[in-house]
């Protein structure tokens, strides 16, 4: 009994911040998915699926599905490739190892809000003054408007390079991780038979002993693309509203559920639903697919 009130005492303020925060909200979300409900949080008209087919043929949720693909095109196979090739080289030091990787990860606990004003306002200014614009000017060419460039679209250069940034530290402990735990006796085995110390160990004893975490690596960075958010709405936004193009899923049902022209719930669950079912799946069949 003494155990059982120290348990509650310890995970009950939790559990009930977890109910009420994120599965009261989810479950209510799901509802309201299923009626219109215009201004309100309180479900009024029942609709069925009508705004599930309504976000389904919406021609501008499906671009922001595209602007999610392209996002993700860039930054998983970036930061996994970068995370990996830094955690063996982190791996191979042996002086300094625990300086490093403190380095690395650093910028993990950075605030998104607080970099991306970093990326915007003085690395990528659109102005001669900005860092980019100031290095492209020692060579000669003119200032770019990163931001607001859409031909070519710079912007991706901004965006990618500060997810880069803020989040390939906590993947590069992860895959530092995973080599840790790689038994010592399966590379000298493979010394004794012959094996090079470079790329035959790496393909046959590294990559596959490392196929777990890779794993879950790449469902992770699935997963953070599909929820990006504070990058776009904070680089690309501006005081007249956000521009027209490169809207992720979640800025667009942000504007459809708190926009200025009406606050549509309804809507605006319905697609996060779909969004949500998105993620689910496509993490189960690439789960699925690269284990086997």
């Amino acid at each position: 009994m003494r155990h059982g009130r120290a348990f509650w005492l310890f995970v009950g303020p939790f559990a009930a911040g977890l109910l009420v925060f994120v599965y009261v909200p989810i479950g209510w979300s799901l509802l309201l998915s299923f009626f219109d409900a215009r201004n309100t949080v309180t479900p009024t008209e029942f609709v069925g699926l009508r705004n599930y087919a309504d976000m389904l043929t919406d021609a501008p949720f499906l671009r922001s599905l595209g602007t999610f693909s392209l996002f993700a095109l860039f930054i998983v196979p970036l930061t996994f490739v970068l995370a990996l090739a830094l955690a063996l080289l982190v791996n191979q030091i042996s002086f300094m190892k625990a300086f490093f990787r403190s380095v690395f990860f650093l910028p993990t606990a950075c605030s998104y809000v607080v970099a991306s004003l970093v990326w915007k306002l003085s690395i990528f200014n659109g102005v001669r003054f900005g860092l980019a614009n100031t290095v492209l000017g020692w060579f000669g060419a003119e200032p770019v408007a990163w931001t607001v460039s859409t031909s070519p679209p710079w912007y991706w250069l901004v965006l990618v390079t500060l997810r880069l940034w803020l989040q390939l530290g906590f993947y590069l402990i992860l895959f530092l991780a995973g080599l840790q735990r790689i038994p010592q006796h399966l590379y000298e085995a493979a010394w004794i038979d012959g094996a090079g110390r470079g790329w035959q160990t790496l393909r046959y004893i590294t990559l596959p002993q490392l196929r777990t975490t890779s794993v879950a690596v790449l469902l992770l960075l699935l997963i953070a693309a599909y929820q990006a958010f504070d990058e776009f709405y904070n680089v690309l936004g501006t005081d007249r509203g956000y521009p027209p193009f490169a809207r992720p899923p979640l800025i667009y049902l942000y504007y459809t559920a708190l926009g200025s022209g009406g606050q549509d719930f309804g809507h605006g669950s319905a697609g996060a639903v779909i969004l949500t079912l998105l993620i689910a799946g496509v993490t189960l069949l690439q789960g699925r697919v690269i284990t086997r």
